[in-house]
């Protein structure tokens, strides 16, 4: 009877020089075809799983992978109880509970969709404005040399001769 369990059990299977191959795949077609003297041993997750961190490694309660923001969290209602706490716990714990609702508004509105619209839009309008000055600058520097060239022939035309005012004829005798 004890012949028959050794021989179950998977170490009296296994000779000294099999080689064990445990492979994780995503599909049949990626497991490898086990060679002679050679036992693969091939898991088989859906596709979904292939980027994520291993399940085994996913949840732990050590202490090392908290979040910083997390560990800050706790210690923060650490002690947080009396007067302007908002807890059942003190007295006068009631009298904060105002000053979060005011706290946690405040929040909500620095956070909503239309702040964050308002500073694009203040980007956009920045940024437009800083080529106003450029632009009208050159607007400026165009319309003056319009005003030079205009004056330049004005001054042109006063000075020719009208048509029939060169040599005057002699005065008759």
């Amino acid at each position: 009877m004890a012949l028959l369990a050794a021989a179950a059990s998977p170490a009296f299977a296994q000779s000294a020089d099999e080689k064990i191959n445990m492979v994780i795949a995503y599909s049949a077609d990626e497991c490898p075809v086990a060679q002679p003297g050679e036992v693969v041993v091939c898991e088989i997750l859906v596709e979904e799983e292939r980027y994520r961190i291993p399940s085994n490694l996913r949840y732990s309660d050590d202490p090392a992978n908290v979040a910083r923001a997390r560990q800050v969290e706790e210690i923060k209602y650490v002690g947080d109880f009396g007067t302007m706490s908002c807890s059942p716990a003190g007295a006068g714990g009631f009298t904060g509970c105002n000053q979060k609702f005011v706290e946690a508004a405040y929040k909500d509105k620095s956070e909503a969709d239309a702040v964050r619209f308002g500073q694009l839009i203040e980007k956009a309008r920045q940024e437009r404005l800083s080529t106003i000055d450029a632009e009208a600058a050159a607007e400026q520097e165009r319309v003056e040399m319009i005003e030079r060239e205009y004056m330049e022939r004005l001054e042109r035309e006063r000075q020719a001769e009208l048509p029939g005012e060169g040599q005057l004829p002699p005065p008759p005798k």
